[in-house]
């Protein structure tokens, strides 16, 4: 178990920021500001929308919380533990095991058919080959798709698509489950059915959500919505 996590206490936010800060260095060398200190708690089976204009960090957010990528300075704590400043080994276990990630373009593996996609993360952390592929086709079952679960990717519509990649997110039952825009590719009617799905799921099964979005139907079935403007994070004045 990678430093010391377990399930977490219900009193302890399951995933965290602390004043968290991220700079890039522009194309003529001077730094750019993204994020400014932002300060996050996400507790047990809560979903929090992240709104807020293209080009403002949210994906950004989105990526620190997941330790895709790491702060400039700030800290992230999962369960309660602080990640910031583990090795790339252990963030790769930290992601793999306790966080699920669903981004706007599924990024599905074209080589591999849907049940082998969703397999894969349950392979990579060690899970038994049976169990994983038990695992998959009852998450695939849950999304839709088990009639397709031995079509690749290609033979599949975007909507079929989108829910191997939810699957697929949640085959490692991951703590938090972290979505990018993940209707942004889809017609109107098919985005509505994604978003009843990530609903569905979340209320069967016990992970937090964080959504980033411009989708208001999305954003407006979360628990909280806030919006990431200069930098900084605020409670939206709607929903």
């Amino acid at each position: 178990m990678l430093y010391g996590m377990s399930r977490v206490a219900a009193s302890v936010p399951v995933l965290s920021v602390k004043n968290v800060h991220k700079s890039f260095v522009g194309g003529d060398g001077t730094p750019l500001d993204i994020l400014l200190g932002i300060d996050l708690d996400l507790e047990l089976g809560e979903r929090i929308a992240i709104t807020g204009a293209s080009g403002t960090g949210k994906s950004t957010l989105l990526h620190i919380l997941g330790s895709l990528d790491r702060p400039s300075s700030g800290r992230v704590l999962v369960e309660g533990k602080e990640v910031s400043e583990l090795s790339e080994d252990e963030l790769s276990e930290v992601r793999n095991k306790y966080v699920g990630f669903v981004f706007q373009f599924h990024h599905l593996l074209r080589e591999f058919t849907a049940l082998e996609n969703v397999m894969m993360p349950a392979l990579i952390a060690g899970m038994d080959r049976s169990e994983a592929r038990d695992r998959s086709r009852q998450l695939l079952e849950e999304v839709g798709v088990i009639g397709r679960d031995l079509h690749k990717p290609r033979q599949l519509s975007g909507g079929e698509q989108q829910r191997v990649a939810v699957a697929r997110a949640l085959v490692n039952q991951p703590l938090v489950l972290l979505a990018d825009e993940p209707s942004g590719n889809l017609d109107t009617q098919t985005s509505l059915r994604l978003h009843n799905l990530l609903y569905e799921v979340r209320s069967e099964r016990e992970f937090s959500m964080v959504v980033v979005t411009h989708n208001l139907d999305l954003a407006g079935r979360a628990d909280r919505i806030l919006v990431l403007r200069e930098g900084r994070l605020e409670p939206a004045d709607y929903g």
